[in-house]
């Protein structure tokens, strides 16, 4: 009878286990759903609590800051303890400090606690991912990458909408997310198996990565501003137009459902093109769409979160196409390090993108959320079409096929590379 459950149990353990990688996706499902309801319940409660837009910036920066401390520290952590104790460990600590929000309102405090979450998530995103990578091979590592979009995606737009579930103003909804979070904890922590490999350090490498693809490396760092300073401030937005809770998580969800619909058909076109060319018009389009949003008189909620869906449409997509555009003129082998370098310069404009963005709400009004989305990309644009013009022309190692990945961590990005590459 032992021997038959010890042998039931190895199985498990085996490589391509759909067990083992179902088991993976239920934390993660867990875990992003409590993150998208933190996000966005975090800037309505300090809303509630009289903080400012700048104040909310900085907490969007500093939350930033600190994934990019986790990005760099968090493979030497997980190579020193194991994936399942620094899952648990750094989960703990995000769920414990969630608690602690509506307890102290203290900016300071705040502030604290929201680096502290930064370099938390930030690892367990990573033990997920590469988790999820050693489970995978050649045979089942695409499906396995879609599967965990869209996981990602509705459990974002899922974890916006529990904001719902009770006031903004007491403490039941921080209980949820940490409730949330410990849920998350379990699946990983009792799932049977070896240790992963080693997870890939994130080097920032400036010249190097700007010398491989310009209009990817500055694409990602634009878009990293503007992401920053939306997810950070969206809420806020909403808030200050007078819209009721209901109506913002409708709003952010929108945002989220826009993006989901897109990546997938303007991926597929930018693989038959040169990417720059697909890039372009999408960010060109955000500028509309971030314009309207900003100075269009809408009072229909309908006509609201059409414009939402087609502005996340044109939004969302863009770290993925510029990701894609650099890593077409990278080796294979080099495609994983690239990626983490990338993610890293996305998270540095993440960290820098709130704080300016609250500047001009300050001094303007809500609006300015979205003419800094506008102006940044318009920025972008500009950049693009020079290199268009007087770059060098267009020459490309063969391409990998799209693949809309989240930024989350540099484990991800082994997902989309083939083993024998």
């Amino acid at each position: 009878m032992v021997n038959g459950l010890g042998s039931g149990f190895m199985s498990a353990v085996e490589k391509n286990s759909p067990v083992t990688i179902a088991t993976l996706l239920v934390g993660a499902g867990l875990l992003l759903t409590a993150v998208a309801l933190f996000q966005t319940l975090l800037p309505l409660r300090a809303g509630i609590e009289q903080f400012s837009p700048s104040l909310v910036g900085y907490l969007g920066t500093i939350y930033a800051t600190g994934f990019v401390f986790g990005c760099v520290f968090g493979p030497a952590l997980v190579k020193t303890v194991g994936h399942i104790r620094t899952f648990s460990g750094v989960v703990a600590i995000a769920a414990a400090v969630s608690l602690l929000y509506p307890l102290w309102p203290n900016v300071f405090l705040w502030l604290a606690l929201r680096f502290f979450s930064g370099v938390a998530l930030a690892i367990a995103y990573m033990v997920i991912e590469s988790w999820l990578n050693d489970q995978s091979d050649n045979t089942n590592r695409g499906r396995v990458l879609s599967i965990y979009i869209i996981v990602a995606n509705v459990t974002t737009m899922a974890g916006q909408l529990l904001v719902n579930v009770a006031s903004t103003a007491g403490q039941t909804l921080f209980a949820l997310v940490t409730f949330l979070l410990c849920l998350a904890v379990v699946p990983i922590a009792l799932t049977p198996t070896t240790e992963p490999k080693p997870i890939p350090t994130a080097r920032l490498e400036l010249k190097g990565l700007l010398s491989i693809s310009p209009v990817g490396t500055i694409g990602c760092l634009l878009v990293g501003a503007v992401e920053g300073a939306f997810w950070t401030l969206g809420p806020t937005f909403g808030q200050l137009r007078a819209m009721s809770v209901f109506e913002i998580t409708l709003l952010m969800a929108a945002f989220v459902l826009g993006g989901t619909l897109s990546q997938w058909p303007l991926g597929k076109l930018s693989d038959h093109y040169d990417r720059r060319l697909v890039i372009l018009p999408v960010a060109l389009g955000t500028v509309g769409t971030g314009f309207l949003i900003a100075f269009w008189p809408l009072t229909a909620l309908w006509a609201i979160l059409a414009l939402a869906t087609v502005h996340g449409a044109l939004m969302v997509p863009l770290y993925a196409l510029c990701l894609a555009h650099a890593n077409d003129n990278v080796a294979n082998d080099k495609l994983v390090q690239t990626s983490g370098g990338l993610l890293l310069i996305y998270s540095i404009g993440a960290a820098i993108g709130p704080t300016v963005a609250a500047q001009l709400i300050e001094y303007t009004d809500e609006s300015g959320l979205f003419v800094f989305i506008s102006v940044i990309l318009a920025l972008f644009a500009v950049f693009i079409v020079y290199r268009l013009i007087f770059g060098p022309a267009y020459d490309r190692l063969e391409r990998s096929p799209f693949a809309p990945l989240p930024k989350t961590s540099q484990s991800v990005f082994e997902l989309e590379v083939d083993d024998d590459q």
